[in-house]
């Protein structure tokens, strides 16, 4: 797997992938007059095409933003969208791009948190991946080839049809674009036990700057290039699995001490179990107070009789029950995690039902906490998550150990392994006629971070790749060099990011994949 491994540590940077050139918007007409000439086909590339002419434009740049902070009237938009729908559209669009010194941006499933995947603040092409998609699964061979521009569901779908005890470490929402969940290290429900998405690939089909359609066997180990399919190894699950995701606590149930106890236990669990904390304020139904809640919520891949022993044996204190629990198959288990209750499997393919994530407005960020935190802590915490500011926030904090301590940091360009109880992820939302506060909200996001400063990892503060964090580093295209970028670079892959320069300098030495938070070359 030393292919994977190596490689691995560029896919952060692919699927959000930009040209390192800016240019006045009057050469995009240049730019499709090539599109029509390098495609060989110009009736072919021009049914994938759009410009802001064009009355299906707003609808296909729209239709996978799921963060409504980049949905304004004063947000960036592309001057063409493309959305291939095979491999010569791609080659084209990157000649004609790189010719007419227009950037690209990359997006498959639009999750993204800093919009990076389809914002730019220079004149630039999207390159949507709507239509290409396929999924092919083999389940006799456990493995499955898939398109970069599928969404999770669709590859939870198709396994599910051909074997109910397969599956795919992707990740737990299923509008969530498979392209960029893997290449930034997602994880989901299976985490724990299978490690990240990334690190259940097989084999991959990529392009290059040259245009070249390569795979694990001609691109060797080191690599950058735009992702267009994976091979994905996939893993067995039981028949039967076992969610609980009803047991909450307020203060005055003693939620604080929980809380605390959790931390020194979730990681301790065997693999087979995935326990996460959810920290929010409830609205009351009865007098339309707000009151703190901790949801303990949890897969088992097992039955109820099998988790019982373990939970009152290592948790006791949380006195989880059987009428807590309940078992299903693991394709159901991705239905209820997604709210989806009472639905056909075939709710999984629709690309547009967004429960329980929605395209709303947000903004997150992310910590990794290696000592429990104190009680006393964990109270200046939920006073500032209760705190009115933020009305519609949350907290996670998602157990690590397992599969994800045995692997050394230093093997793949997911680092954040040994020595972390948990994850942080802090979540702020609110709704399109409170926009106006907008800045309210994200400052809330950056107080807590502050409060946080003392108990979450030091030299560097770690931040997860996948939940991208603008406020950590340069925002500025025009200062992506090696003395900016090492400022949130450490925060996303420790000490491998400078390794990963090294592979940048040697590979694509004139930065042409570029965007925010790529890699940079050396100077």
């Amino acid at each position: 797997m030393k292919f994977l491994q190596f490689s691995m540590l560029l896919l952060p940077i692919l699927l959000d992938a930009l040209l390192s050139f800016s240019m006045g918007t009057s050469y995009h007409e240049d730019f499709l007059q090539c599109l029509s000439i390098r495609s060989n086909d110009s009736t072919s590339i021009s049914n994938v095409v759009y410009t802001r002419n064009n009355s299906s434009y707003s609808s296909v740049l729209e239709s996978t933003i799921r963060n409504l902070r980049f949905n304004s009237t004063d947000t960036p938009k592309p001057l063409v969208i493309v959305t291939p729908s095979r491999t010569s559209h791609f080659q084209a669009t990157i000649y004609c791009a790189r010719k007419h010194r227009l950037q690209i941006r990359t997006r498959s499933g639009g999750h993204d948190y800093e919009g990076l995947s389809y914002v730019a603040k220079v004149p630039f092409v999207l390159v949507d991946l709507v239509n290409f998609r396929s999924v092919d699964v083999d389940a006799e061979n456990r493995v499955a080839w898939v398109q970069a521009g599928a969404i999770v569901g669709e590859v939870y779908y198709r396994i599910a049809k051909k074997n109910r005890t397969l599956a795919f470490p992707g990740g737990v929402y299923y509008t969530i674009g498979l392209g960029s969940f893997i290449s930034s290290r997602g994880f989901g429900l299976l985490f724990r036990k299978y490690d990240t998405g990334g690190d259940n690939v097989i084999d991959a089909q990529l392009i290059d700057v040259n245009r070249r359609i390569l795979d694990r066997k001609s691109m060797g180990e080191d690599f950058f290039g735009i992702v267009l399919a994976w091979k994905l190894k996939l893993v067995p699950v039981p028949a039967t699995v076992t969610v609980f995701e009803a047991v909450t606590r307020t203060l005055e149930q003693n939620a604080t001490q929980l809380i605390f106890q959790w931390q020194n236990i979730a990681h301790q669990l065997p693999d087979e179990i995935n326990p996460d904390l959810i920290m929010f304020n409830f609205n009351s139904t009865q007098n339309g107070s707000r009151t703190f809640q901790a949801l303990f919520t949890s897969l088992f891949l097992g039955t109820i009789d099998e988790l019982l022993p373990i939970m009152q044996q290592r948790f006791p204190q949380l006195r989880l029950s059987r009428q807590d629990c309940t078992e299903m198959s693991w394709i159901e288990a991705i239905i209820y995690f997604n709210q989806l209750k009472n639905q056909p499997l075939e709710s999984l393919l629709n690309r547009t039902f967004l429960k329980p994530l929605g395209s709303q407005y947000y903004k997150s960020k992310s910590d990794y906490v290696k000592e429990p935190i104190s009680e006393t802590a964990l109270n200046g915490l939920i006073s500032r998550l209760t705190d009115e500011q933020a009305p519609s926030a949350y907290i996670i904090f998602m157990a690590y150990g397992g599969i994800i301590d045995r692997i050394p940091e230093d093997v793949t360009p997911f680092p954040h392994r040994a020595g972390n109880l948990y994850k942080i992820h802090y979540t702020v939302k609110w709704q399109e006629q409170d926009n106006v506060n907008s800045q309210r909200y994200i400052d809330w996001t950056r107080r807590i971070y502050r409060y946080m400063t003392p108990f979450v990892s030091k030299f560097p503060r770690e931040a997860y790749v996948n939940y991208r964090d603008l406020d950590i580093g340069s925002n500025n295209v025009n200062h992506t060099s090696y003395a900016h970028a090492r400022i949130w670079g450490r925060k996303y892959f420790k000490n491998y990011f400078d390794r990963l320069v090294q592979v940048k300098t040697e590979i694509d030495p004139k930065n042409f994949f570029r965007h925010e938070q790529s890699i940079p070359p050396f100077p």
